[in-house]
């Protein structure tokens, strides 16, 4: 995470040198069989994975002077060493270069291509250190967990539904100038396709919090998803306000949706934070932040393997229904533009999500200010559930989380939704997230007046 300075502050300029070679890809890898599942049936990350990529980038800086600083062999080795891994899993890998204060500095992609192409989930995080120190938190563990997470997942889903793009940033340190490069490279159309982006910019802390980003109100789906995913692991969280401090705010400026997971940086962890989540009150979450200290001892692996498994989940759920779908044959409308009606039930197992479908046909023009949902659901305890509506290009729009103490059954109820930006015409989806135990229950009948 960058420190708290003007974005594109001047830095010390440093030379570009020659990178080394890249570790091996995934020293004593988890073999595919053994990953178990998550609540939502997404691949359970294996910390292991995670610490190993994290000591290849400690092995990496300190074979050049320490850190993995834009400008200097570190991190160039550390560039070479994320393009081996991805390049190895099966992923299509690029590398972006770009100039700063501090010399060249470079972005890694990876894609890997979904049966719908047009819509793109992007995942991301820096991959360079401060001057002072290896960065092994900040952010060697957002990028380490975002190449564990990369192996399961394509092990697991090696054809999304939509198109899944990771991104290693550089020159974060700098002020987001990796990201901001990245995100004015793209054209409209391109910028169009990415659906969300989700941040992950320091997850081991030693001392940590679980926190979920909240200052993108177009990502409140994606805040509520990220939420959801640690709630079914069993952690509590809090919401921050990251303030344009990571790199999702280069991809907030465009107006894509944004969301992200944070263990916490220089802040002090407070007395009721302690009581929830253990550790230290009154000490940072990260004493090491920005230090030449930020090792691999200056990781929590109980953080770093819950914000793996959080990835993952969020992973899963936003790029296809789970291995067993549990989606309807949609119910298309009359030509007309008739408000949609999928009658056909849809059982809601324990931690699970669902999709009802409805095609609507024979409408021109896109949706109403007050276009209608209405939703009735047969469960046995309604606070279970996440109700959203996801339209045919995959924006979601959250009709209710009413996740909490709420113990009546059922819901029968209908939203007003805006839909002034969604063409009327292509299939629509009904998303009911189960997140607990015990209850369960079934999509009855749903209909969209769009």
């Amino acid at each position: 995470m960058k420190p708290k300075l003007p974005l594109l502050a001047a830095l010390a300029t440093a030379l570009l040198a020659a990178g080394v070679a890249a570790a091996t890809p995934f020293a004593n890898a988890t073999p595919v069989s053994s990953f178990a599942a998550l609540p939502n049936g997404a691949p359970d990350i294996p910390v292991a994975d995670v610490k190993a990529q994290l000591q290849s980038l400690q092995t990496i800086a300190n074979n050049n002077g320490g850190n993995r600083y834009t400008g200097r062999t570190g991190y160039r080795a550390s560039v070479d060493h994320v393009k081996s891994q991805m390049t190895a899993l099966g992923y299509t890998v690029s590398e972006q270069s770009f100039s700063t204060s501090s010399g060249t500095s470079y972005n890694v992609l990876a894609e890997l291509p979904g049966t719908d192409t047009s819509k793109v989930i992007m995942l991301g995080g820096h991959l360079d250190s401060v001057s002072s120190g290896p960065g092994i938190n900040d952010n060697g563990s957002g990028s380490a967990s975002l190449l564990a997470v990369a192996k399961a997942f394509k092990a697991a889903r090696p054809t999304p539904g939509v198109t899944v793009r990771f991104g290693w940033w550089g020159a974060e340190e700098l002020g987001l100038v990796g990201s901001r490069a990245y995100v004015s490279s793209l054209s409209s159309a391109e910028k169009t396709r990415i659906k969300a982006y989700l941040n992950f910019d320091m997850t081991g802390s030693p001392n940590p919090g679980y926190f979920v980003y909240n200052d993108d109100s177009r990502g409140a789906a994606l805040r509520t998803l990220l939420v959801n995913a640690f709630t079914a692991i069993g952690v509590q969280t809090e919401y921050v306000n990251v303030n344009g401090r990571s790199d999702h705010a280069s991809f907030y400026n465009a107006t894509i949706p944004t969301g992200g997971t944070f263990s916490g940086a220089e802040g002090t962890k407070t007395s009721s934070q302690a009581s929830k989540w253990g550790g230290t009150a009154g000490a940072a979450f990260d004493p090491c932040y920005h230090r030449s200290c930020d090792t691999t001892s200056n990781i929590n692996d109980t953080s770093l393997d819950r914000h793996a498994d959080v990835i993952s989940y969020a992973l899963w759920d936003l790029t296809g229904p789970s291995t067993t779908p549990t989606t309807t044959p949609p119910t298309t409308t009359p030509p007309g533009c008739a408000p949609g009606t999928n009658a056909n039930n849809v059982t809601i197992p324990d931690n699970t999500t669902v999709y009802s479908d409805v095609a609507i046909a024979g409408c021109s023009g896109n949706g109403s200010a007050t276009s209608k949902v209405a939703v009735d659901i047969k469960h046995t305890w309604r606070g279970d559930l996440v109700i959203s509506l996801v339209a045919p290009d995959g924006s979601t729009y959250l009709l209710e989380d009413i996740a909490n103490n709420d113990s009546a059954d059922n819901v029968l109820k209908t939203y007003t939704v805006s839909l002034t930006s969604e063409p009327r015409n292509g299939t629509w989806r009904l998303k009911v997230q189960d997140i607990a135990s015990q209850d369960t229950g079934y999509v009855d009948t749903w209909t969209l007046a769009a």
